[in-house]
């Protein structure tokens, strides 16, 4: 029985989460990716709207000569391209990063290629209509310091080419402080909501990976604690029951009988690391349950034969419990057998088999001095693992009943839980 390891658990944890095409990168950056994806689609959206502004504004100066018309064409396409790659989801952030490098650019070269068209303090010039846009480009594609270098330098380089092209005449300080102060706002606002957006995105991926790995700290405890009860079930049941056996064998008969114990200790122990030890779980007959008990009880030196209430032959009763419920509950009575005979010398020894709901309960019951459950210490796992721990792991319960006159051990599936 190996123990799951987180890493398998992380990645099967992972695999519930739902596909997100080519966003997602890694697992652990499920929300951060998503986050990125809707700051694309808005900068995008927001891009095409303002920028188609900007591009028919340029229209007014189409006359002013070629360096105008290639700087136009220069700016407008890496904009589009921008515009259509962060729609697409690919390539995104090398586009945003070109128009962004352009736009200061195209600032340093729009007087001279503007040089024969007077300035006009009244009228916005086009490259004023992406101001803002080449902060959402820095947004795209920088990390956040230099995301506020574009937010506040873009306008800053604008105003001073303005003021520049305007003589610095008074009438354009006023235009040019106003739209100036504006952009700036703007720009941080964005920069500073795109920042808000991918800090919970990634606190929010954080806090998942936290989750999911002490998911798998948990399971693998819990399976590590099923290993250890399992295999102390084990030594119990089988290996410390054949030597103990073997050890009191007088007769041929005994040492036949221990040697057949040994036999099915080595088998059960051979076959500790599979996913299935108990056997198949094809659903058998309660008679099966009952067969089995005697079947064991007889390789302890036992002859009982337990008593069915309304229950069949297992030849003809219709199959109704789990093979490894089955074979638990039989396990589990039969390690009640031996405690009887062992601490009661199988004084009114009894066994029956009745039908619980859907499900099946066995009692088995001797008339013994008695045993405190609450006193048995930790380390004997006679009662605690082979038999409270086997019926809790298919769903069952057991119950034990105890005082002067005798011991009860109830074991019961009712059927409605699952195994």
């Amino acid at each position: 029985m190996a123990v799951t390891s987180p890493q398998s658990v992380i990645d099967a944890a992972w695999g519930t989460l739902p596909p997100s095409g080519r966003t997602v990168e890694t697992a652990g950056r499920y929300t951060s990716a998503r986050m990125e994806r809707i700051i694309q689609i808005v900068v995008a959206v927001g891009c095409l709207t303002i920028g188609s502004q900007g591009f028919f504004s340029s229209l007014e100066l189409a006359g002013t000569g070629a360096l105008h018309g290639i700087l136009r064409g220069t700016v407008f396409l890496s904009l589009l391209v921008m515009v259509v790659l962060c729609i697409v989801g690919w390539g995104s952030r090398t586009a945003s990063a070109v128009f962004a490098f352009l736009y200061p650019v195209s600032l340093l070269l729009f007087p001279l290629a503007t040089a024969d068209s007077p300035p006009n303090p009244a009228a916005q010039p086009w490259p004023f209509f992406l101001i803002s846009l080449a902060a959402t480009g820095a947004l795209i594609a920088f990390p956040l310091p230099w995301q506020y270098v574009w937010a506040i330098g873009t306008p800053l380089l604008y105003a001073a080419v303005r003021l520049w092209t305007g003589g610095f005449a008074f009438e354009f300080w006023v235009g040019v402080g106003y739209d100036v102060s504006v952009a700036v706002i703007l720009n941080l606002v964005f920069i500073t909501v795109g920042w808000v957006l991918r800090s919970l995105g990634a606190g929010v991926d954080a806090a998942r990976v936290q989750a999911v790995l002490s998911y798998a700290r948990a399971a693998s405890a819990d399976a590590g604690e099923q290993e250890r009860v399992a295999v102390a079930a084990l030594m119990h049941d089988s290996v410390l029951a054949a030597l103990i056996a073997a050890e009191r064998a007088q007769t041929e008969r005994e040492h036949q009988l221990a040697v057949s114990m040994a036999r099915e200790a080595l088998t059960r122990l051979a076959n500790a690391e599979s996913d299935d030890p108990e056997g198949s779980d094809e659903p058998v007959a309660r008679g099966w349950i009952a067969d089995d008990i005697e079947r064991s009880a007889g390789e302890l030196g036992v002859h009982l034969e337990v008593e069915r209430v309304g229950i069949g032959p297992a030849a003809v009763e219709q199959p109704s419990v789990p093979g490894r419920v089955a074979r638990a509950v039989a396990l589990a009575a039969t390690q009640a057998i031996a405690n009887a005979v062992q601490h009661a010398e199988g004084a009114g020894l009894r066994v029956r088999i009745l039908r619980s709901g859907s499900g099946v309960r066995v009692e088995v019951a001797d008339e013994g001095p008695g045993v405190d459950v609450a006193a048995i210490p930790s380390d004997r796992l006679g009662i605690r693992a082979s038999i409270f721990a086997r019926m809790a792991a298919v769903g069952g319960e057991a119950t034990i009943e105890s005082g002067a006159r005798g011991t009860i051990v109830a074991l019961t599936w009712t059927g409605d839980r699952p195994a």
